[in-house]
């Protein structure tokens, strides 16, 4: 999570569980899961950029907005204004 912290990242969303939460909730940026699980997970060390991904339910395309709080998120085609 630092490392994407130090890449300007403004947030990360995990289709999955994530561990070492108190790291996590120490970062500058936001971080979303199913859940917490203290087990390490089997790196791959695949993965693919720019293309779709459905997280239960709703599509993410490239260039799409993701907002987030603690209760949920929030997809948008465009730059929503606050």
């Amino acid at each position: 999570m630092v490392q994407a912290q130090n890449n300007g990242w403004a947030g990360i969303v995990v289709n999955d569980c994530v561990r070492d939460v108190d790291e996590i909730n120490g970062c500058d940026i936001g971080v979303r899961a199913f859940h917490s699980h203290p087990m390490k997970g089997n790196k791959k060390g695949i993965g693919e950029k720019h293309v779709p991904i459905t997280i239960p339910g709703t599509r993410i395309c490239d260039g799409e907005w993701l907002y987030a709080d603690t209760d949920d998120i929030l997809i948008s085609k465009t730059e929503l204004s606050v």
